[in-house]
Formats: C-alpha cells, sequence, structure tokens
C-alpha cells in the first residue's frame, strides 16, 4: 500500500510536530504515515468495534445484504456487526505480542482501568501508556494496510470496496468513407469522351440552355 497525503491530512493532528499536520513524515527512500495518523485510525476502529458490541441484539439479528463477485450470484447475506467483532480480536491478537496482548486485552477489550492495569502488571503510569501508544500505533498500521480487505476505511468494510482506476480514453470512431455509386456517362460527355473535358463543359452548357420567357406582365393584353 501507498499512503498519500489525501488520506492522511484529514486524520493528522494540527498541532503535530512531527508531520506539521500533514500526516506524512519524510523519509529517505519513501514517506511513512505519522504515529498520530496510526493512533488516529486505530480510534477509529476501536470506536466502531464498541458501537458494534453495545448495539441491541435485536437490531444485528437481520443479516445485511452484501455484494460479492460470485460465479453465479453477485449478493450474498452477512452479519457485518458481528463480522467486525471477530476481525478486530482476532487480528490484533495475531499481530501482537504476549504483554502488548495483554495489555490491549485489559485495557481495551475489557474496559479495565489504568490503575488496576499498572497494579495487575506491576508497572508505573508512564511505562503503561507508553506501551498503550505503541498498540495503538502498531494496530492503526496494520488496521489499515491489511489486504485483501482492510479494516479501515469503515465505509468500505460495511459498504463494499472502492477500486479506484484511471479512466480508459475511448478513440475517436474512424469515419468510412462515402459510397460513391457509378454513374452512367450523360450524352454530351459520351459525345466528347473523356479526355474532352472543355468540349463536354460546352455541349452540356448548350443543352441546358433553354430560351427565356417574358414576364407575364410584360405580355401585353389584347384591346
Amino acid at each position: 500500500m501507498r499512503w498519500d497525503r489525501s488520506e492522511t491530512i484529514g486524520l493528522a493532528k494540527v498541532y503535530c510536530t512531527s508531520c506539521r499536520g500533514t500526516g506524512l513524515r519524510p523519509n529517505m527512500k519513501k514517506q511513512s504515515p505519522c504515529k498520530c495518523v496510526l493512533r488516529a485510525i486505530f480510534r477509529a476502529c476501536y470506536a466502531r468495534f464498541r458501537r458494534c458490541v453495545e448495539k441491541e441484539k435485536f437490531m444485528s439479528s437481520v443479516a445485511t445484504l452484501v455484494f460479492c463477485h460470485g460465479a453465479e450470484n453477485k449478493r450474498t447475506y452477512g452479519r457485518l456487526d458481528e463480522e467486525y467483532i471477530a476481525d478486530f480480536c482476532q487480528v490484533s491478537r495475531r499481530n501482537l505480542g504476549r504483554l502488548d496482548y495483554k495489555i490491549f486485552r485489559n485495557f481495551f477489550l475489557l474496559g479495565a482501568d489504568w490503575r488496576l492495569c499498572c497494579r495487575q502488571m506491576d508497572c508505573d503510569r508512564g511505562d503503561f501508556f507508553h506501551a498503550v501508544y505503541r498498540i495503538q500505533e502498531t494496530l492503526g498500521r496494520i488496521y489499515r494496510e491489511m489486504e485483501p480487505y482492510s479494516l479501515f476505511p469503515l465505509d468500505e468494510y460495511f459498504s463494499g470496496k472502492v477500486v479506484k482506476t484511471n479512466l480508459a480514453i475511448m478513440p475517436k470512431p474512424v469515419r468510412a468513407p462515402a459510397v460513391q455509386p457509378p454513374l452512367k456517362k450523360s450524352a454530351g460527355r459520351r459525345a466528347t469522351g473523356w479526355a474532352g473535358d472543355r468540349g463536354w463543359r460546352r455541349a452540356i452548357g448548350q443543352a441546358n440552355r433553354l430560351p427565356r420567357l417574358p414576364h407575364p406582365r410584360m405580355i401585353e393584353s389584347p384591346a
């Protein structure tokens, strides 16, 4: 995946000293997203996770119609809220270490207070929140860079993926030449032949020359 400014500028903090509000940190090889962007992605996914968990059960009992690329049918039914909850938990468990996942499980999934977490894991407040920020940055990057289906953006996960392709320029249609049916030679042209072009024009002009009739007003009526 390639990070661009049009995607990160809306998630970055305005007063961030690392990216200056652009969301990208310049690197020697390539541009990488700022930590504030990765934490914003994690907070958005976590807020949607909390919403799916706390939603009333009767509201999520009905399956949602989802478009797919099937061989026979282009639509299928799925429980998107339950699928998102499962994906959020499984992806986080597979990409975190043992200690980080313990903090993630107690603080984010079970909703324990930071004082209780520090007392259970025997650490101070500074080390605990440094670990929390590290977890947010790690999972925020993974949620966005997952392939082929990522957890972020959320609208693409719940409403379908938008594929961006270049527009194809259609070539201009080639106009076919007009069909000219063969015509018979006229009387004057048949007489003079193709070589006598000047004589043929003279013969046609004499044939088309008709006597000029007087205008009806100029005709004298009988007395």
